[in-house]
């Protein structure tokens, strides 16, 4: 194993779905000679050449309809966006053919692509650079909505993205790029898309998350442990429609408190299907409301303010304490 941030480990399992499979085709704005706004792509142009990666003019909806096209007539395109505030410019694209050709066509037709975008706030970016709207892709029917939390499954889940017979987006959070190294193994290793994992254990609380949010959710529930005696489980959802809702059901059954921490802003996020999924399947287990640690109902502040947007280790703890004391945990 090798010790590798998360564009490494991005790199090397699209460097390795290249070599093993000639129909994996990357495009996107500067994929190639640059190797990515992020160097995602890095090295690979000048591995597989010109005709296998290919830099786009600016035009979002000419990336993601040349990837549809792509992926119709056999290939297995992976196209980048920039930004995931950019890929706006492409819903029409998505929404309306890749997402639906395959029921459009009675079976007839798939669309195997990935859609990858950088998503989230933390790295001191403008507005559409910093947001969280996974909550549009997950809420289209057809669509896969797949986000890694750190190196090691990010490089397992894009390999089964690339793999997929259907449509996949992929974000991936700015804030964990380089913000630390894991072990990653130089064999083949994949995780299946829908199924989440449990990533800390305990009997008191139970923390549901994904993507940027898992480190300081993890590291919120290591000082509960240490300073109160809060001892959490912590579900990492990796991939947020299809949503796999096995697990953190199964544990509030067990807790009977519950907190739902996401970037993407309050109303009518993940948090809202999570909790639907609860009051179905684990209603009459739980001890007091649910609570939600989120970004707040606005537009994603400039890096000045980004901060107080974001949450944070400290409003994770101050919601769990309450969870513990009085039962309301509010969204600090």
């Amino acid at each position: 194993m090798s010790k590798m941030t998360m564009v490494q480990a991005l790199n090397l399992a699209l460097q390795q779905e290249m070599a093993k499979d000639d129909r994996v085709v990357l495009l996107g704005e500067d994929v190639g000679v640059d190797g990515g706004v992020f160097r995602v792509t890095d090295g690979l142009i000048d591995r597989f050449g010109e005709e296998r990666v290919l830099d786009t003019p600016l035009a979002e909806s000419g990336i993601a309809g040349m990837s549809i096209g792509m992926a119709v007539y056999g290939l297995r395109p992976v196209c980048e966006m920039q930004f995931s505030g950019f890929s706006y410019q492409a819903f029409h694209q998505i929404e309306n053919h890749a997402a639906r050709l395959r029921w459009r066509s009675q079976g007839r037709l798939s669309v195997p692509m990935v859609l990858r975008a950088p998503y989230g706030g933390g790295v001191r970016a403008l507005e559409h650079h910093s947001e969280s709207r996974e909550a549009y892709y997950a809420h289209t029917p057809g669509l896969k909505m797949v986000i890694p939390s750190g190196p090691r499954n990010a490089r397992a889940l894009l390999v089964s993205a690339i793999r997929d017979p259907d449509p996949v987006i992929f974000f991936e959070a700015k804030a964990v790029y380089r913000a630390y190294r894991e072990e990653v193994p130089e064999e083949e290793e994949i995780l299946p898309i829908g199924q989440s994992r449990k990533i800390r254990e305990g009997q008191d609380l139970t923390m549901v998350t994904y993507g940027a949010m898992v480190r300081p959710t993890l590291a919120a529930a290591e000082e509960l442990s240490r300073k109160d005696g809060i001892e959490a489980d912590v579900i990492d959802l990796l991939t947020v429609a299809p949503l796999d809702d096995s697990l953190f059901t199964a544990s509030a059954r067990q807790t009977g408190r519950v907190m739902i921490v996401h970037e993407a802003p309050r109303s009518f996020g993940p948090g809202a299907e999570i909790i639907a999924r609860l009051v179905e399947k684990s209603f009459y287990y739980l001890e007091v409301p649910i609570a939600r640690v989120t970004g707040y109902d606005v537009v994603t502040p400039l890096f000045s303010r980004e901060q107080h947007y974001i949450p944070h280790g400290g409003r994770v703890r101050e919601a769990a304490r309450k969870l513990l004391g009085d039962g309301l945990g509010g969204n600090p």
